[in-house]
């Protein structure tokens, strides 16, 4: 059955009949819907992560409107932050009108760094490395055969002399639906003596890099500019404005922190919903952002006539399988929600929401300022603090 993620008047149905549309619209059981109650015991909680005393909950709300690669989804999102689902629905919403979100995703292909240090003749070790590729490619195939059964596996080696007498060399491996940071490490020492041998060298840090700029996404949209209006605000006069916003983030990596942040609120809420590893997810988001050696913004927009058109490239390193899935019961509902069958699929799906959230971002910026409908949710946080009821 095809979805529908245009749930009109989605924000004004109680929590109990929010919890109906989904059910529905996603044919759920309703069972599944026990997982929105939090779906960790204290039971399982202490099994994942050390010194457990109980588990903290952050509300789970669901995106509407999103359309990526002509296939509709729903998109649960994770945060503490107000405005950030209602932001991203908004602005999926004003992609919709020319098509929605469109993207590709690389190979989830990650890298393995094996450090060598002590290095006598740094030119000599990188010849012998690349002399013995399809034997290091092999042993590590031959440490995840479940891996190559799947379709993964080693695809290259790159060796890179650093200076200081130190080697880096990376292993390329397509990790499939996972995220792949155990497997990466468990190739990176099984392969490190003898990468040692070959280069003369010792053994140093073995272990995955969360600069996945072989695993990237590329999404973009394209919205009317005469959607943007606000208020007084013409639309044409926002569009300016936002591409305007765009330079200065170009210009002022000051600017540009904040500019990527407004991308994070999206993305970092879609990968907590599904038990991914955000972390990894923004330390190789700024890494990349600062590639050229100056940070720089991940999202671009322009005008194209009547148009306002914005991409954005980021890596994005996320599993559909493994980690903290096979133990959580709300992730693996989330993965359900969302209807993705790969993590390719999965990194569109939040590419998007990091467009989507920085688009609505830049649009309040450029009309009413952020502060308006921002701090008119946060006033309910307030009330409810102060022991109020929000109706």
């Amino acid at each position: 059955m095809s979805r529908n993620s245009r749930i009109s008047g989605f924000f004004k149905l109680t929590l109990q009949q929010r919890r109906e549309q989904l059910r529905t619209a996603c044919d759920l059981p309703a069972e599944a819907l026990a997982a929105l109650d939090g779906g960790l015991g204290t039971d399982v909680a202490d099994h994942m992560i050390e010194n457990v005393v109980g588990t903290y909950a952050l509300p789970l709300g669901v995106a509407t409107n999103f359309r990526v690669n002509e296939r509709d989804h729903l998109v649960p999102m994770v945060v503490e932050e107000p405005s950030v689902v209602a932001a991203a629905s908004h602005a999926a919403k004003l992609a919709r009108e020319l098509g929605g979100f469109e993207g590709t995703a690389d190979p989830p292909e990650m890298i393995a760094q094996i450090q060598l240090t002590d290095v006598p003749d740094a030119q000599a070790a990188l010849a012998h490395i690349q002399a013995a590729r399809a034997e290091i490619l092999a042993l590590a195939d031959r440490v995840q055969p479940r891996l190559v059964e799947r379709g993964g596996g080693a695809r290259d080696l790159e060796v890179r002399t650093l200076g200081d007498s130190m080697i880096a060399v990376h292993l390329i491996i397509d990790c499939r639906d996972a995220m792949g940071a155990n497997l990466l490490n468990t190739t990176a020492e099984a392969v490190a003596d003898r990468l040692a041998e070959l280069s003369g060298g010792r053994v140093g840090l073995r272990i995955l890099s969360n600069l996945a700029d072989r695993r990237r996404v590329r999404i973009s949209c394209r919205v009317p500019t005469r959607s943007l209006a606000f208020g007084e605000f013409d639309g044409a006069e926002v569009a300016a404005a936002i591409v305007g916003a765009t330079r200065f983030a170009e210009l002022d990596p000051y600017r540009a922190a904040t500019h990527n942040k407004g991308i994070m609120n999206g993305v970092d809420a879609v990968v907590m919903a599904t038990a991914n590893d955000w972390r990894s997810v923004e330390a190789g988001a700024h890494a990349y952002a600062a590639r050229s050696g100056r940070y720089s913004p991940l999202s671009r927009w322009k005008l194209e006539g009547e148009v306002l058109s914005g991409s954005l490239e980021m890596p994005l390193a996320l599993g559909t399988v493994g980690g903290a899935l096979r133990t959580h019961e709300g992730a693996r509902l989330a993965l359900k929600i969302l209807d993705v069958h790969s993590a390719r699929e999965l990194a569109l799906i939040v590419g998007a929401a990091g467009l989507a959230t920085n688009l609505a971002a830049l649009r309040a910026l450029a009309s009413e300022g952020i502060q308006r409908g921002h701090m008119k949710l946060h006033a309910r946080s307030e009330k409810i603090a102060a022991g109020g009821i929000v109706r």
